[in-house]
């Protein structure tokens, strides 16, 4: 379990925390071309395809969500990623729940012929990082155990990003 940092140290006002159990469910990307993005989305990263609107929206998943992505082209067909220096979504963090999962992935990015921007050992995580065909920033990973995470002799967490050894990762598929 992280500890937080207490808010006031961080010169962020003291509230009532939110709920433990609250997690992300989905993230929702404006793209360009609904047929490009599905085809990056699940012809590549295999997600599966659960409902379409035509050429306007579609919801895709793992394992039987209802919905982890939602595309649309409602306020961005034909458009272009936003310029350098905006404001805007860094990355989607797409979790994967073993080693060998993001080996597979990997694999499919290469196969594809999809370049990564990065490559990192986080201690607590291994990542990938590329963009989807719309310039939205993607992270690909993987948590360590909690065991296994890297601290301070005071037992905080502590981070790190070192180069992530792609062809040990291969192995693992």
């Amino acid at each position: 379990m992280v500890k937080p940092i207490p808010q006031e140290a961080a010169g962020v006002p003291a509230s009532r925390p939110i709920d433990p159990g609250v997690r992300i469910g989905h993230v929702h990307l404006k793209v360009a071309d609904l047929d490009r993005a599905l085809a990056f989305y699940c012809g590549v990263l295999g997600f599966e395809l659960i409902q379409r609107y035509g050429t306007q929206a579609a919801f895709v998943s793992a394992g039987g969500y209802h919905h982890h992505i939602g595309l649309n082209t409602w306020e961005s067909k034909g458009g272009s990623p936003p310029p350098p220096g905006s404001t805007g979504l860094y990355h989607v963090a797409i979790l994967y729940p073993t080693r060998a999962a993001l080996a597979d992935a990997l694999y499919r990015l290469a196969e594809a012929g999809i370049p990564l921007q990065g490559a990192s050992d986080h201690g607590v995580s291994e990542a990938l990082y590329l963009s989807d065909p719309d310039g939205n920033g993607i992270e690909l990973y993987v948590d360590r155990p909690e065991d296994q995470w890297p601290r301070t002799a005071s037992g905080e967490l502590a981070m790190v990003t070192q180069r992530l050894d792609l062809q040990d990762l291969l192995a693992a598929r």
